[in-house]
């Protein structure tokens, strides 16, 4: 009885999931990396291990590949980038750039 009025919505609007299982499945990969972060082995490891993985879920969230960008984002701080123009190696700032570097 305490669950009628959900009920009753669910059956009116078509629009509304009987469960919630898109939103589980969503979660799911930010909920596994916090469990595999506990064996980073030191407090520096899991600190590195969530800007990691702080990075890769950004890039899933505005549609840039991951894997490419921490390549090419490794790949040019290494030739050099200028550290006052980090802003610029970030995910949200990495589609915008006119053309990414092929690394092999």
């Amino acid at each position: 009885m305490s669950r009628w009025a959900g009920l009753c919505l669910f059956l009116e609007d078509g629009r509304i999931e009987i469960d919630n299982n898109v939103v589980e499945r969503a979660i799911r990969p930010i909920a596994l990396t916090r469990k595999n972060a506990l064996f980073a082995g030191s407090d520096a490891g899991a600190e590195h291990w969530a800007v990691i993985a702080s990075l890769i879920e950004s890039c899933k969230l505005l549609g840039v590949e991951p894997h490419g960008y921490l390549a090419d984002v490794i790949n040019r701080i290494v030739n050099g980038h200028p550290q006052p123009r980090l802003d610029e190696l970030m995910p949200w700032a990495y589609p915008l750039m006119p053309q990414l570097q092929i690394v092999a």
